[in-house]
């Protein structure tokens, strides 16, 4: 049951969350933070292949789509696998806060009688359908301060059985939450981040099957310090792919592991009644 005070207060937080999507104006601290993140770390995940893991790991995750009923949670104009989910499912429903968003995904749904795209707020009573077979929650999830209202949602949503396909930022390691936190004051869009926390984990493992969970970006992190040795590309990048395997492989069957990463996705089920 939702706590109707805690809910009005998201609710809130969340049309202030879809102005600043509908225009994206950034302070200039935010807009100096993400050209650097994304710089670096774009080129990590490029170098390392790591994007592509991602993507391909998901769409195994998906699995036989053809009868399934999907949420596309917090799309805005669409993801890399929108249109592949739209094309494939049984029905398709693309789901934002981003008036401006919703209506470029449209505009790319049009050929598909089964897809399409609502400017809707997931947490809103006015939000009604449910029944999803899958719930494809692509950078989105953080976007929720309050995680106990967030699981009661995803549970109402969920058909039995049901799946979520996650990937967020995390902010387990020493070093990422403290740079976040000196960042955190200067923040134009704090009051709708907040990277997973070791307290939010286990939440999610609490009332949902965990089938599977990857987390890169641990000690592969690193790479970016080892690109600035005097030393062969090929053999950074080696070594970098070394690590990212590790990071990988490991951060499925090690928690420990997997707080030391910068970014996860998980595969959920929907328990049992």
């Amino acid at each position: 049951m939702m706590d109707n005070s805690e809910l009005s207060r998201t609710l809130d937080t969340n049309k202030k969350q879809a102005e600043f999507y509908n225009t994206k104006k950034k302070n200039l601290p935010t807009r100096i933070w993400s050209s650097i993140r994304e710089k670096t770390l774009h080129g990590i995940r490029k170098d390392l292949n790591i994007q592509q893991d991602f993507h391909d790991l998901h769409k195994i995750w998906f699995g036989e789509l053809k009868g399934k009923k999907v949420l596309d949670l917090g799309c805005y104009a669409g993801n890399h696998h929108s249109r592949y989910l739209a094309e494939n499912s049984k029905q398709y429903l693309g789901l934002d806060l981003s008036k401006v968003g919703i209506d470029i995904l449209n505009k790319n749904l049009a050929h598909i009688p089964s897809g399409v795209g609502v400017v809707q707020d997931f947490l809103s009573e006015s939000f009604t359908e449910k029944d999803f077979d899958l719930i494809y929650a692509y950078g989105v999830l953080h976007h929720f301060e309050n995680i106990d209202l967030l699981i009661s949602k995803l549970n109402e949503k969920l058909a039995d059985k049901g799946q979520i396909i996650s990937y967020d930022p995390l902010q387990t390691s020493t070093p990422i939450w403290l740079i976040r936190k000196l960042y955190r004051p200067f923040q134009s869009d704090a009051a709708w981040e907040w990277p997973f926390s070791r307290k939010t984990l286990l939440k999610f493992d609490k009332h949902f099957d965990i089938l599977e969970k990857r987390g890169v970006l641990g000690h592969a992190k690193w790479f970016f310090i080892l690109n600035l040795l005097p030393i062969p590309q090929e053999k950074k990048l080696k070594i970098g792919k070394s690590l990212h395997k590790k990071d990988w492989e490991n951060s499925n069957t090690s928690m420990s592991h997997l707080f030391t990463c910068m970014q996860l996705t998980m595969h959920m089920q929907k328990r049992g009644s």
